[in-house]
């Protein structure tokens, strides 16, 4: 029972994770005001198709759930899933500031790091391993990753609601610079990878693939601020590739990658 739990627990962690990425990607981010969680209409609007309804009726599921998983076994690992959702959802809430121009992007960044971080501790409920902390502090790879994902939330906030980027040769904004360090990470986690090669290699391909998507979407964000379109929730999707890739270790033969 437990463990059916924190499987969908699992699933609703990473799905919140892409469903976030179709609010920005279709320009829903202030769809529901800066009032958090709910609005009366709520339900309503996710039959719409609202994708930030849903974005917060996943994420009050993932509360409810995070409760009963603690309620029939209780551990250190379910008062951390349940922590982080707590948190993860305070800085949603502050989100909506950074959207409306009102806090900073750093906040949107630290959001995206207690998303996947919530992902992380219920994937080692699932196995029953170590706690996260041991497991993030000597999963060498994860650094570089979170890291990116850090940087990547800042460039959302840094552009706000409806704003784009800029073509730039050298950067002029604070939003151009954070997209430029930002890259820099990028550039870090696929050289480290690559000296992991073969062990992580299924991340290292899907990583190869999210720079050419990476690229795409600037291009987009650029084009249509407002709405860059279906780029933003596939770029967050194989972010969440990675992240079950680089959790479970997953490898392919691929010759040219040893």
């Amino acid at each position: 029972m437990v463990t059916a739990l924190v499987l969908f627990q699992v699933s609703l962690a990473a799905g919140l994770i892409v469903v976030g990425g179709m609010v920005e990607g279709y320009g829903y981010g202030l769809s529901l005001g800066t009032r958090w969680p709910y609005t009366r209409n709520i339900l309503v609007l996710a039959v719409k198709g609202d994708p930030e309804a849903w974005h917060r009726i996943i994420a009050t599921l993932l509360g409810l759930n995070a409760v009963a998983i603690l309620a029939l076994r209780p551990s250190g690992a379910a008062w951390t899933g349940l922590g982080l959702i707590v948190f993860t959802a305070l800085l949603g809430m502050a989100t909506l500031y950074v959207l409306a121009g009102k806090a900073p992007s750093l906040l949107q960044g630290l959001h995206g790091l207690l998303a996947y971080s919530t992902l992380f501790a219920y994937l080692l409920a699932l196995r029953q391993g170590q706690p996260l902390g041991a497991y993030l502090a000597t999963a060498i790879p994860m650094h570089s990753f979170l890291l990116v994902i850090f940087l990547g939330g800042m460039v959302t906030g840094q552009r706000g609601f409806g704003k784009p980027i800029g073509s730039f040769t050298v950067p002029r904004t604070a939003g151009q610079w954070v997209w430029v360090v930002h890259g820099l990470a990028v550039l870090l986690f696929l050289l480290t990878l690559a000296y992991e090669t073969p062990v992580n290699n299924v991340a290292l391909l899907i990583l190869l693939a999210q720079v050419g998507f990476g690229f795409l979407t600037f291009q987009a964000v650029n084009a249509r601020a407002d709405r860059p379109g279906l780029l933003i929730p596939v770029h967050q999707l194989l972010s969440v590739g990675i992240a079950f890739a680089l959790f479970f270790h997953l490898q392919v033969r691929v010759p040219w990658l040893g």
